[in-house]
């Protein structure tokens, strides 16, 4: 067709060229009417659907793991994973709907296309090998078992659906004149001009959907054991209640990766080449024994930390907040603890004050512990001592011009512990007299230091008031 266009194109230039006495006689606008209406361009029918892609594949099941115990009895195990099943067809395209084609028309004609054909389906995926785990006690044994473990073939790919027919054209090519001005005058012109339809074609089609890949190898576990593996806990946190009353075991499963698993078994056996073999297990035992005087229900929901630390040894964690004395003993791989004393950190800050009694030399602060656990505690105390000139408004409101006049540490010889009371001599410390009088406004910031092997705390407490004769 484009030769037979190309063909009128240079008739008409052949007339400029060789005849010029004619061209007058063809106007501009004849011109213009011709190449309009050769470049448009109308369609017919209606355009075939495009098709979708077929549905992937179902991928092949994996094969389920195996743990036996080898004695020497021969077996057959199939542990091979399921084929990836195939990939569905492409959806052909659809065809393209056909009318019958317009006549005497003044323009070019298209015929409608047919769809495009779906790609096919990926095949599904192979299922993967089931692992086999062996217990034995004797590696040889496992040449009596011929074990299978391949992986499923991946399904293959769907076809393409083809592409849907495009319509076609009954008249591909055709003329037709078109005259202007009066028949008879001089200004009366016509031309003719071809036309051509081109037929729709064919969709596209599909692309073939893809092979699924194939399956893994199944694996291999060797255990040189008669009995069932425990599984790995090298650290765990446990209450005080179950080390006293069942004690608690932390353990680690020692691995080697080897290769060769195909040999270790019967001749002809297919599984993955690199297999996991136990070589030790690591295993110790923590116990508690309570021989403190204090009730044991006060400590039992203690949470207690166990990490194995080496291959015959455990650390264990007791919370911040308990403090124990305790005693070790190990023996094989067992460790016991046992527990003399035992004290929760909040007892150690439960002092109170009882307030100040005499003056001058004779100045004592009364402390009592409330947790009465200070036949347990060292205690020691530090203070800063601080008067005030307002001593009348000391009595009514609380003062702000309190000034330090001492700072120290509170000597054993001017402590007096008594079970769970303490008697602070402060008149017996380096502080000016003129400041341990009667009437004086004091305020005590007192530090009290306790500590129970080697934990220790300190609790502050303040006291203010105005000294007075008893």
């Amino acid at each position: 067709m484009p030769l037979r266009f190309l063909g009128k194109t240079l008739s008409l230039a052949f007339v400029f060229l060789v005849l010029p006495q004619f061209v007058p006689s063809i106007s501009s606008s004849l011109l213009c009417s011709y190449y309009l209406k050769a470049a448009e361009i109308g369609s017919f029918g209606k355009i075939g659907s495009d098709s979708p892609s077929g549905q992937k594949g179902k991928d092949g099941r994996d094969s389920d793991s195996l743990t036996i115990f080898a004695d020497g009895t021969p077996m057959n195990l199939d542990l091979s994973g399921e084929n990836g099943f195939s990939g569905e067809d492409g959806v052909p395209g659809g065809t393209a709907f056909c009318e019958e084609q317009p006549g005497d028309v003044d323009k070019n004609l298209q015929a409608s296309n047919g769809g495009d054909g779906g790609d096919g389906g990926d095949g599904g995926k192979g299922g993967d090998g089931g692992s086999l785990t062996i217990y034995t006690i004797d590696k040889s044994y496992l040449q009596q078992i011929y074990a299978i473990a391949v992986g499923g073939e991946g399904g293959p790919g769907g076809q393409g659906g083809a592409g849907g027919e495009g319509c076609k054209c009954s008249v591909p090519y055709w003329n037709k004149q078109t005259c202007t001005g009066k028949p008879g005058s001089s200004k009366y012109k016509c031309t003719t001009a071809e036309f051509a339809c081109t037929d729709g074609v064919s969709g596209r089609t599909g692309r073939e959907g893809r092979v699924g890949r194939s399956g893994k190898l199944g694996t291999l576990t060797v255990i040189n054991l008669d009995k069932s593996l425990a599984p790995d806990q090298p650290q765990a946190t446990t209450s005080i209640s179950g080390l006293k009353d069942r004690g608690f075991t932390v353990s680690k499963n020692i691995w080697e990766t080897r290769n060769g698993a195909s040999d270790l078994l019967a001749p002809g056996s297919i599984i993955a080449d690199r297999y996991q073999e136990l070589v030790a297990r690591q295993e110790h035992t923590v116990l508690l024994v309570w021989d403190a005087a204090q009730p044991f229900k006060d400590f039992a929901d203690q949470r207690v930390t166990l990490a194995l630390a080496g291959e015959n040894n455990v650390k264990i964690s007791f919370p911040e907040e308990l403090w124990l004395e305790t005693n070790e003993l190990k023996r094989d791989r067992i460790t016991e603890i046992f527990v003399f004393n035992a004290i929760l950190e909040k007892d150690a800050k439960r002092l109170k004050s009882q307030g100040f009694s005499g003056v001058g030399a004779n100045l004592q602060l009364q402390l009592v512990d409330k947790a009465k656990k200070s036949d347990l505690l060292n205690t020691s105390f530090s203070f800063k001592y601080r008067v005030s000139n307002s001593t009348e408004d000391a009595r009514f409101r609380r003062v702000t011009d309190y000034r330090t006049k001492y700072e120290g540490e509170v000597p054993p010889s001017a402590i007096i512990q008594d079970g769970d009371r303490f008697t602070l001599n402060l008149g017996q410390l380096p502080i000016p007299p003129q400041y341990l009088e009667h009437d004086t406004a004091v305020e005590l910031h007192l530090t009290a230091h306790r500590s129970f092997g080697d934990r220790n705390t300190s609790q502050k407490i303040i006291v203010r008031d105005i000294l007075k004769r008893n």
